[in-house]
């Protein structure tokens, strides 16, 4: 197909596709607000899996997307897999329709499940295609579009093991533009999320969907945390009902707890300190906002590189770590003695600002204009 010969309405139109957590879809979104940046006339469209968190999350990012009938392989019950193939097939002859009708310039894809379907059609119809990987490990959507695409940007070098070498862009992670919040509006944000000032903040988030040990945890420890003048931002994600059941924290304690933060640039500008999980999109924000943080690694990730990611920044002294099997008993003191060391919180501050890469989302925007410069 000869893309030259179907001018679109617009100057450029660019498709994305990332999703099923937030750690897929937040650098998707914050590429194509750069991308909206340097082409304020650009036409976007989403692809995403139905029910996943990037059908409700990317239209209240301003963002029009479409829903793929797709899921991923599901190793714990096997079963479950009888309808994958004819999920994959639709899949991608949506994608096609999807991608006759809107003719994007570039396609662009941050992995989860409906990325590979939207990808690999748009490499078959000569589309320039980019899919940007967040962690060391990749995720088996970027693993099976590595040798169709045009481009593939990574954090880490060393991924020739993983992609061709000649494809490869050290870039680092897509960072959303609205994390880093003017530190002279603090007074507004504690008011925001109801807060005392005077108090210190704790921001516990295990990111979009949850994570269950890290929100036990919390909950085990909330009396020493009371008890210490510690009030909380605690981001629950799905569990946020079971938690309301187990514990009335809101009213108890003055903190703030909801099943995700909108405003998470405000929760970041008031955090004395961070407990979350160790996803590659998380340490990237944490280091660019030079944020102290105590990371509790998924056990439940491909190669444990939610382990590697953490234990890069321990050992230069950059986080604190403590592994998902004692997290509920240590958690809490952990925190707590932390936060009353102020020679601690500065180190750790210093140290985890020297992984920062704060251009990461440009670099990217610079190689997708590269490959609609080739067409």
């Amino acid at each position: 197909m000869n893309l030259q010969n179907n001018i679109p309405s617009s100057p450029y139109r660019f498709i994305l596709s990332g999703g099923g957590t937030g750690g897929h879809l937040f650098p998707a979104i914050a590429i194509a607000n750069q991308l909206k940046e340097r082409f304020p006339d650009a036409e976007f469209l989403f692809v995403g899996a139905n029910g996943k968190i990037e059908m409700e999350k990317v239209p209240l990012s301003g963002f029009e997307i479409k829903g793929l009938w797709i899921s991923g392989f599901q190793r714990k019950n096997l079963l479950k897999n009888i309808s994958l193939p004819f999920k994959l097939i639709e899949s991608l002859i949506k994608s096609k329709r999807i991608l006759r009708k809107f003719r994007p310039h570039v396609a662009v894809g941050t992995g989860g499940y409906a990325s590979f379907p939207l990808l690999f059609m748009a490499a078959k119809r000569n589309i320039p295609t980019l899919i940007q990987e967040q962690n060391f490990f990749p995720g088996i959507s970027n693993k099976l579009l590595a040798r169709h695409v045009d481009k593939v940007c990574t954090v880490y070098p060393g991924m020739e093991k993983y992609f061709p070498a000649a494809k490869i862009s050290i870039t680092g992670n897509p960072i959303r533009k609205d994390i880093k919040m003017p530190l002279e509006n603090k007074d507004k944000y504690y008011e925001n999320f109801g807060l005392d000032k005077n108090k210190k903040t704790l921001l516990v988030t295990g990111g979009s969907l949850g994570a269950k040990t890290i929100n036990q945890s919390i909950l085990f420890g909330i009396e020493n945390f009371k008890d210490n003048q510690i009030q909380l931002i605690w981001q629950t994600g799905s569990y946020y009902q079971e938690i309301k059941k187990a514990d009335q924290l809101a009213s108890r304690s003055g903190s703030w707890i909801g099943p995700f933060i909108n405003n998470m640039g405000e929760a970041y500008a008031i955090a004395d300190m961070v407990v979350s999980r160790a996803g590659a999109i998380s340490i990237s924000e944490l280091a660019v906002l030079e944020k102290a943080c105590l990371l509790v690694p998924s056990p439940n990730v491909a190669e444990d590189h939610q382990t590697k990611n953490a234990l890069a920044l321990v050992d230069k002294k950059a986080a604190l770590i403590l592994s998902d099997d004692v997290a509920i008993e240590k958690l809490s003191s952990t925190v707590v003695s932390a936060m009353n060391n102020e020679n601690l919180l500065a180190e750790l501050r210093k140290n985890i600002g020297t992984f920062a890469k704060a251009d990461s989302t440009s670099e990217i925007v610079n190689e997708i204009e590269k490959l609609m410069k080739k067409r």
